[in-house]
C-alpha cells in the first residue's frame, strides 16, 4: 500500500493576553501536563463534541418509534418518486 507523507506535526500559534496564559499555564500545572498537552486535549475535546453535535440527530422517543415504523412499513412510491427513479442510469 503506498505512503501517504504526514507532517509529524505542525505549529499553531495562537494569540493570548497574559493573564489568559497565566491561567492556562496554572491549569497544565494543576494537571501536572505542559501547556501545549492541556490546551491541545481540550480544544480536541471540544472540536469532538461540535462535529458529533452537527453529525449526530437525537430523536425523541416517539419520532425514533416513527422512523422504524416507516422502516418497517414504507409508504407506497408516489409518483415524483417514480418519476426520480425512471430518471436513473441503468446500473
Amino acid at each position: 500500500m503506498p505512503r501517504i507523507p504526514v507532517e509529524q506535526s505542525e505549529r499553531m500559534h495562537l494569540r493570548v493576553n497574559p493573564e489568559q496564559k497565566a491561567r492556562l499555564i496554572r491549569a497544565a500545572a494543576l494537571q501536572q501536563t505542559d501547556l501545549t498537552h492541556f490546551v491541545l486535549q481540550l480544544a480536541l475535546r471540544e472540536a469532538d463534541a461540535v462535529i458529533a453535535q452537527a453529525e449526530q440527530l437525537q430523536l425523541s422517543e416517539r419520532d425514533s418509534l416513527q422512523v422504524l415504523d416507516l422502516l418497517e412499513n414504507p409508504p407506497a412510491p408516489n409518483s415524483k418518486l417514480r418519476a426520480a427513479a425512471a430518471a436513473l442510469p441503468p446500473l
